[in-house]
């Protein structure tokens, strides 16, 4: 073998460990955004004239899912501690939310400021809801929005184990 073949052939044993590492990269990044929310497609299930959403928890005990906010696709956590929804607010500016007056709310670490908003329409599943009161929170830095008693109130909500049905 010449030397420009050797080094040829060099390249090519380090693109494939590069491309298959890359792969596993890949598979495993998709593993765990399924173990975060393993709801990302959910399925609204017409029954006794009641329409019905089954989540699953995932590996921290919470309930995530994928629903969406004025046709945007948005990544929602279920919070019965939440008087309404709240919403990390660069995310409500992407989304186009308006600001609306401001006030303090009471969070788990502590008294914030937050905005008012109203959102035209939020689904989870087929089930949708309108003009809904949220909050834009400027303290929240994730992406998902707390789905909170606001829209809970208007949904039978039964959780067993490991799986919450949400009817309407």
């Amino acid at each position: 073998m010449t030397y420009s073949t050797r080094k040829l052939g060099s390249a090519f044993t380090w693109a494939g460990w590069i491309g298959g590492l890359l792969v596993l990269l890949l598979l495993f990044n998709k593993m765990l955004d399924h173990q975060q929310n393993p709801n990302q497609r959910i399925d609204t299930v017409q029954r006794e004239g009641a329409q019905q959403v089954v989540l699953q928890r995932n590996r921290q005990g919470h309930y995530v899912f994928n629903g969406s906010i004025n046709g945007h696709q948005v990544t929602f956590m279920v919070d019965t501690g939440a008087t309404t929804t709240s919403i990390p607010l660069r995310l409500g500016e992407k989304l186009g939310l308006r600001k609306g007056y401001r006030f303090q709310v009471q969070t788990a670490n502590g008294v914030a400021d937050a905005w008012s908003t109203r959102i035209d329409s939020l689904r989870i599943g087929e089930m949708e809801f309108h003009n809904v009161q949220a909050s834009l929170n400027p303290g929240f830095q994730g992406n998902e929005i707390l789905l909170g008693m606001n829209v809970l109130k208007n949904i039978e909500m039964i959780q067993r184990g490991d799986v919450m049905i949400l009817r309407r």
